[in-house]
């Protein structure tokens, strides 16, 4: 499927609010400008989804959207999860590195590149799942749920019946905002974890770098009562300035499924060549 190339950027709606402070959470009072940009729901239109892109400029701290309201609503994570579930099993100590093997049981899996002795790095790219899940009973409730609190992750729900799939089913949330605001902390070293774990992370997340810029990130793919929701969150780094995004879709009817798993990515490619963020 085709994703075409549009006009420069049309900007709808500009606005700037001050923020509350939350009593119970550290946010800052800085003022919020958000800039409605109608080509991203153009991008989401031609390629049969619903949902919204959300684009941060760090250094303008300044939003970017087609719908602003819909990147506050909370998804499950799915795989986007796999990033602070690397971080807790690294900081925990359940993994020592990006190069610990985990061993293949020999029991089918769901997708063929899972069948396979993995690396802690390879297991996070191919979003090795039963991987995952291994991390995440190693790591327990009790300090899953603490570790969770401190990195200040969306709103999990997280107890001894779900450990290994709360990420992927139930009452778990994040939103695109909540997405944005993680990543940024996490690159910024604002997160309460070692040096150690970090430097390892920002090597494995990783997807593209090349000599016009570094894109880092992860996708996630979650079906609740038969709905299917598609995430890509990350950030890029280009021209000595970092840019974040979260992107959240959902099929429309008679979509090709079979194109959801790079769709998601492509879409968001092209947002950020419209943003004129890449080429």
């Amino acid at each position: 499927m085709k994703i075409f190339y549009f006009a420069p950027i049309l900007i709808l709606f500009f606005s700037c609010t001050g923020k509350k402070p939350d009593a119970n959470k550290k946010e800052d009072n800085a003022i919020k400008c958000e800039i409605v940009v109608t080509e991203l729901q153009t991008i989401i239109d031609s390629v049969n989804l619903e949902g919204a892109i959300l684009i941060y400029d760090l250094e303008g701290d300044i939003y970017y959207s087609n719908d602003f309201e819909r990147s506050k609503n909370g998804k499950l994570p799915a795989s986007t999860f796999k990033i602070p579930n690397s971080i807790i099993a690294l900081e925990s100590g359940r993994v020592e590195n990006d190069s610990t093997l985990f061993k293949w049981n020999g029991e089918k899996r769901s997708l063929k590149n899972w069948e396979q002795d993995l690396i802690f790095r390879d297991a996070f790219h191919f979003s090795c799942v039963p991987c995952y899940q291994e991390v995440a009973r190693s790591i327990g409730v009790k300090n899953m749920t603490e570790y969770l609190d401190k990195l200040e992750y969306g709103n999990m729900k997280v107890d001894s019946t779900n450990i290994d799939l709360f990420w992927l089913e139930g009452e778990s949330q994040i939103s695109q905002f909540q997405q944005v605001d993680f990543l940024k902390r996490f690159y910024q070293s604002e997160l309460p974890i070692s040096k150690r774990t970090e430097t390892i992370m920002k090597r494995m997340m990783v997807m593209e770098d090349n000599d016009d810029y570094k894109l880092s990130g992860k996708t996630g793919w979650s079906i609740r009562n038969g709905n299917n929701n598609g995430w890509f969150v990350g950030y890029v780094e280009h021209q000595n300035k970092t840019y974040f995004f979260a992107t959240n879709v959902e099929p429309n009817k008679d979509f090709d499924m079979n194109l959801f798993p790079r769709i998601r990515k492509d879409a968001t490619y092209k947002a950020l060549e419209q943003m004129r963020i890449i080429k």
